[in-house]
């Protein structure tokens, strides 16, 4: 398995997904033309750039290989490279799915494994 790289989804958006074995993306990645990815070092921050305070979410693990050259590592926030998917992700290509609840202060607590 390659390196994992990580979808933020809300639960209803998972449960829609799995109806139909794929993920085609959220509002915002089919604005953009692909689905926004996170590389573990990258998910706290893109949970706090764009999911502040929000509850419901999900994280979903998925092994990078098997994505081959649908994945591409491009520049974003602050000039980083994010992994972006060109199509729709199919489910069976994701290895983890884990809630992410807020602590007391209202900040996303991260599973394990998942580095901070």
């Amino acid at each position: 398995m390659g390196q994992p790289v990580y979808k933020i989804l809300t639960k209803s958006a998972l449960v829609a997904a799995r109806a139909q074995g794929l993920f085609g993306g959220s509002p915002v990645d089919l604005r953009d033309g692909f689905i926004h990815l996170s590389a573990g070092r990258q998910v706290a921050g893109t949970l706090a750039a764009h999911f502040a305070g929000e509850t419901g979410l999900v994280l979903l693990a998925i092994d990078s290989e098997v994505l081959g050259d649908r994945l591409q590592w491009e520049q974003s926030r602050g000039g980083e490279l994010f992994p972006h998917l060109y199509g729709p992700l199919d489910l069976k290509h994701v290895v983890a799915v884990d809630d992410i609840p807020l602590d007391e202060d209202g900040r996303h607590l991260l599973p394990a494994g998942v580095a901070a």
